[in-house]
């Protein structure tokens, strides 16, 4: 019997889950106000390598690269140094941070320690039938862009299956932080992107861990999350190895 509906939305006012990650896009930036404007234009330029690593700029440049007043550009500079993506100095300007296999790697063990403890909370609150019919069918497009070989297709998937679970654990903290270390990653994941094999153990992770949350069983849950995070973090980190080679550094 599946749990009762718990207290407090799980939805936004479209009825799906709130996503706790979102990728990088320009998408509705024109309707946007000019503080939001400016740190999800920064964030996509950052994100996406069209800032790379080690650029500097002055907060007059970066008014100037947005069409933008100094004002909310300051305040998005403030938001994105606390989540790691740029450093502030005082009369030097803004540097787009350089992501170190070292930093990579920090960064995983906690975003995954998070996820982990996500995944419990949502197999504790129960899936309602229309979760899990949503998740499978992510389950199936994933199993899908395996077969034809379209790795972008699958982690693009891959991150809205993640996301979705995390935002039916309804504690808005959690997700806040958990977004947080995704941007951080995300540059080198897509780093990573070519050099990935064909996830075919991920899928069977990603079944096994979702069927413990069918069940509704937070122990079994965040083992087999935990497992799958485990090994996927260990491939990524060796990817990024890879890809960074002598220099270390994205």
């Amino acid at each position: 019997m599946r749990p009762a509906e718990p207290t407090g939305s799980r939805k936004n006012d479209r009825g799906k889950p709130r996503s706790s990650r979102p990728v990088p896009s320009l998408q509705g930036l024109t309707e946007m106000a000019a503080r939001e404007r400016a740190y999800h234009d920064l964030r996509y330029r950052i994100l996406t390598g069209r800032l790379a690593p080690g650029t500097t700029l002055l907060e007059t440049e970066l008014a100037a690269l947005l069409s933008l007043s100094r004002t909310p550009v300051r305040e998005a500079v403030i938001k994105l140094a606390e989540e790691g993506l740029v450093e502030v100095r005082p009369r030097h300007g803004v540097t787009v941070k350089a992501l170190s296999l070292q930093d990579f790697g920090n960064i995983l063990d906690v975003f995954s320690a998070l996820e982990v403890r996500a995944f419990e909370l949502t197999a504790e609150r129960g899936l309602r039938i229309e979760d899990v019919r949503r998740l499978g069918r992510m389950l199936d497009e994933m199993e899908n862009a395996t077969a034809v070989g379209d790795i972008t297709r699958w982690s693009e998937l891959d991150d809205e299956f993640h996301s979705e679970v995390v935002a039916l654990c309804c504690n808005q903290r959690l997700q806040t932080a958990i977004n947080a270390f995704w941007g951080q990653q995300y540059r080198a994941r897509l780093m990573i992107l070519p050099l990935r094999p064909m996830p075919v153990e991920s899928n069977d992770e990603h079944r096994s861990t979702f069927a413990a949350l069918q069940a509704g069983d937070r122990a079994l849950t965040r083992e087999r999350h935990n497992a799958h995070r485990d090994r996927a973090d260990r491939q990524q980190l060796d990817l990024l190895r890879r890809s960074l080679g002598s220099n270390g550094l994205a």
